[in-house]
């Protein structure tokens, strides 16, 4: 796959995930302090086979704060589901 596409790809599912977050937390608008550990419960499988890869959650609870600390500091107000897209796209291709 084109790296173009898998950015687009992951692009897409890191707004589908943010959504699902979103209503599974709307009673607090979305706010969750244990974010990462409910992202990568929904995210391993999918990300799993866009990638091409077996994560296990705690790799991905690493990987999503670890995504979440570096934008802060490098790109602090850049769309976070692009971010992210290209946080893994550049790790895993």
């Amino acid at each position: 796959m084109e790296k173009t596409e898998l950015i687009h790809k992951l692009t897409a599912l890191m707004q589908e995930t943010g959504k699902a977050h979103h209503q599974a937390f709307i009673e607090s608008d979305g706010a969750d302090p244990e974010w990462a550990l409910w992202y990568a419960e929904h995210l391993q499988k999918k990300l799993g086979a866009i990638l091409g890869i077996e994560f296990t959650k705690s790799d991905l609870v690493y990987l999503l704060i670890s995504a979440q600390r570096e934008q802060e500091t490098r790109a602090p107000g850049a769309n976070w589901t692009r971010y992210y897209a290209k946080f893994f796209a550049e790790r895993y291709t």
